[in-house]
């Protein structure tokens, strides 16, 4: 009896908050600034700063230093927080609350700053588990962060010795993140109220974070020495109880290229990140892939169809007639011994890789591969046969195929979604001498179709409802037979650091010796290996 009164008490209180005072707020708004549409994804002109900018701030000297700023609006040059909610009701909740969390747009656009977080926070976490959230922060969310980082104010934070960050989102969604990539020593940011191992969605007894009154607290009568806030009025208070201030104006955020992180000057390398989602979903690419999402499931059980019932050239047109970019380069090689086949060694972008090698080669392949769920199998148009992670057992059954035909083969045992090859295994230089290595990539726009924690039977069907999706393949040469074991003496693990080095330079990757156990202890919390009962393998 009592949770219904407190459901009833909380729709009371969102009631009143949203026509009582937001309505008002509104009105103000429109009487501001009128019809003007470009406010619908734009801020309110913002009065000049009395702080210097950040691109002003000297880097040299500042190692014994005590830096506080923000991460929204500062370190990330995305102005709305939004995109994040989303990620997080979208990977880590479900289709339907994402969904939700997009129809509250309207209603958000006439909040202010501390309600809009606190109905974000309601939709994005309400029944939620804590331990999903702790996936998410390590998994997905840091890929999005890294792409957004602000280059000018990452700078003025990697040059100060120690480093407080305060923000008014949830600290379960940043602290991760700030922590393990930007080193920052403490993060005080909004608490979410718990029940048992559940959100409920509501903040904690303490509420919205303050930021002057945190760095107050936190602080104490010292003040830090550096302090970086954005260019609002709200955050002048907070940067005036510093030492020294800069602000990150509008030139220094999203619309400035200069402020863009390259990937060569990333904090940490992003090798490994999960999730479906492939850019960042804010309100209009998120309100678009729902529109597409119809279309799209129909487009991938249309694509599906045409390699499992179509021959080699008639799938391979219609298929690029359907949005399928596919680049082809190389020839296939010729076979020196009649009775054995050709052992092709492939880069591992996704579960797909054989079939679009088999199509593009217009022959029949093997493919091994040491997980595959049952509905992949089921409508893989090529033969595929599983291997026990027993390296006699699993030699013995790849000798058998290669005198069966050609074989396909992905040594590294994972995909891996970024350009990195990960460590290869040299089981497969020991089995022949006939050795075809094939540089693959993908590309896609909205969904990967690739995932460590979620349902691996989908792979297939998310990377086909992309509505361009590419992949290239490139065939090199044979490798040459005084490189191999069996014709030039070289080791196993020479023959397999040679073919990786030679994919990485086709496709421009990096060569790295991270294994399949590394990729899924740090996104999945395991090592991988998944059990006969599971229907999801």
């Amino acid at each position: 009896m009592v949770f219904p009164v407190v459901l009833l008490r909380l729709a009371e209180w969102i009631l009143y908050q949203l026509l009582a005072n937001s309505c008002y707020r509104a009105a103000r708004k429109m009487k501001s600034y009128g019809f003007h549409l470009g406010y619908l994804s734009s801020k309110p002109p913002l009065r000049p700063s009395p702080f210097p900018s950040v691109t002003k701030c000297d880097l040299e000297g500042r190692g014994s230093q005590t830096l506080a700023c923000d991460i929204h609006r500062v370190l990330l040059r995305s102005h709305s927080f939004f995109p994040y909610f989303m990620l997080v009701a979208f990977e880590g909740g479900s289709i339907l609350r994402a969904l939700l969390l997009l129809l509250s747009c309207p209603v958000l656009w006439i909040l202010d700053h501390e309600l809009k977080l606190r109905v974000m926070t309601f939709i994005t976490f309400c029944g939620l588990r804590t331990s999903v959230m702790e996936s998410m922060s390590r998994a997905v969310l840091p890929k999005f962060y890294l792409e957004n980082l602000n280059l000018h104010a990452y700078e003025v934070l990697a040059s100060a010795g120690s480093k407080v960050v305060f923000t008014s989102v949830p600290r379960v969604m940043v602290e991760g993140f700030l922590k393990e990539y930007l080193s920052v020593g403490a993060v005080v940011g909004t608490e979410l109220h718990t029940v048992g191992s559940y959100f409920s969605g509501l903040l904690s007894g303490s509420g919205l974070l303050v930021k002057h009154r945190a760095l107050k607290d936190y602080f104490g009568n010292s003040k830090p020495d550096v302090g970086v806030g954005s260019s609002c009025v709200h955050d002048h208070l907070f940067l005036s109880l510093c030492k020294e201030s800069y602000v990150v104006n509008n030139e220094e955020g999203k619309s400035n290229t200069s402020s863009v992180m390259p990937r060569d000057k990333y904090p940490k390398p992003l090798i490994f990140h999960d999730g479906r989602l492939a850019s960042l979903p804010t309100p209009s690419a998120t309100l678009y892939m729902f529109m597409w999402f119809p279309f799209a499931i129909l487009l991938a059980i249309y694509r599906i169809l045409l390699g499992v019932l179509l021959p080699y050239g008639l799938a391979m047109t219609l298929g690029v007639w359907s949005g399928i970019n596919l680049h082809v380069k190389g020839s296939v090689p010729e076979k020196s011994d009649p009775n054995k086949g050709v052992l092709y060694v492939c880069s591992h972008r996704t579960l797909l890789d054989p079939v679009f090698l088999s199509t593009c080669l217009a022959k029949p392949l093997t493919a091994v591969t040491y997980s595959l769920s049952k509905v992949s199998e089921l409508i893989a148009p090529i033969r595929t046969v599983r291997l026990t992670r027993d390296r006699k057992q699993d030699g013995e059954t790849m000798q058998r195929l290669l005198s069966e035909g050609d074989l396909v083969v992905c040594p590294e045992g994972t995909t891996c979604r970024e350009p990195y090859l990960l460590r290869f295994s040299s089981l497969f230089a020991e089995l022949a001498d006939e050795i075809v290595p094939v540089a693959i990539n993908t590309h896609v726009s909205m969904f990967y179709g690739t995932t460590a924690s979620g349902l691996k039977c989908l792979d297939p069907i998310f990377f086909f409802m992309n509505p361009r999706p590419s992949y290239y393949i490139e065939v090199l040469g044979k490798v040459p037979k005084e490189l191999t074991c069996g014709g030039g003496g070289r080791s196993s693990c020479e023959v397999a650091n040679y073919i990786q080095k030679q994919l990485a330079d086709a496709l421009g990757f990096e060569c790295t010796k991270l294994t399949r156990r590394d990729k899924y202890m740090m996104l999945a919390g395991n090592e991988g290996i998944v059990h006969e009962d599971k229907w999801t393998k």
